[in-house]
């Protein structure tokens, strides 16, 4: 029996969470020290298609008035960052280029804008009373790494007693196999993963409010 086969026979990934009444949108670590290629781990085709598909989805949601919050990992200094064991931690200084969002995905003047500490973007940052707020009970989490803040703040939003959707074009990872171990994982235990055009289907039968 394999992996996968054997989840499924411990009763693992079963049914679907489906959407609830009211959707909000997180949109994680889609800053340019993690999406531009000018800088160390910036980019990859993944990261990069993720950007473009979540700007697409991105679209409908604040057409239907849905919350977005939208954060970066930053710090004030290196001294104050955690222990990552990531190189590239002196791109993640606030008010350094490397902490600008992607402007392919931030609407300044619709979204809510977080700077997070820590892998999750619920950790400490308000972004789940916001939701609550808005009358929100289903989260579509988009972004990158999926494996790492990506997972994080699925299964915090999971822990808040969120739906959680997860787009899968809307997620990247530099590894395909890291991507797509972390994905299948997440599936099982925590979130629906959907097509990107599921997702958007749901997002555009919804009422516009702009």
């Amino acid at each position: 029996m394999d992996m996968l086969s054997r989840y499924s026979a411990l009763g693992f990934g079963t049914g679907q969470i489906g959407f609830g009444a009211r959707c909000g949108v997180v949109v994680v670590d889609f800053q340019r020290s993690l999406t531009d290629p000018s800088f160390p781990i910036g980019g990859g085709p993944r990261i990069d298609a993720a950007v473009e598909a979540t700007a697409r989805l991105l679209a409908p949601a604040r057409a239907a008035g849905l919350p977005v919050a939208s954060c970066v990992t930053g710090y004030s200094s290196t001294r104050d960052a955690l222990r990552w064991k990531i190189a590239d931690v002196e791109n993640w200084i606030l008010g350094t280029p490397g902490c600008d969002f992607d402007p392919r995905i931030l609407d300044p003047n619709y979204d809510t804008q977080v700077i997070k500490r820590a892998p999750s973007i619920f950790f400490q940052t308000g972004v789940s009373s916001f939701f609550t707020q808005e009358g929100v009970d289903t989260v579509i989490v988009t972004g990158c790494a999926t494996s790492g803040c990506i997972r994080a703040s699925v299964i915090d939003a999971f822990s808040h007693g969120f739906r959680v959707i997860i787009p899968e074009e809307c997620v990247g990872d530099h590894d395909a196999q890291t991507h797509a171990a972390n994905l299948g994982d997440m599936g099982r235990r925590y979130a629906d993963v959907l097509p990107l055009a599921d997702v958007m289907a749901h997002v555009e039968g919804l009422p516009q409010t702009a």
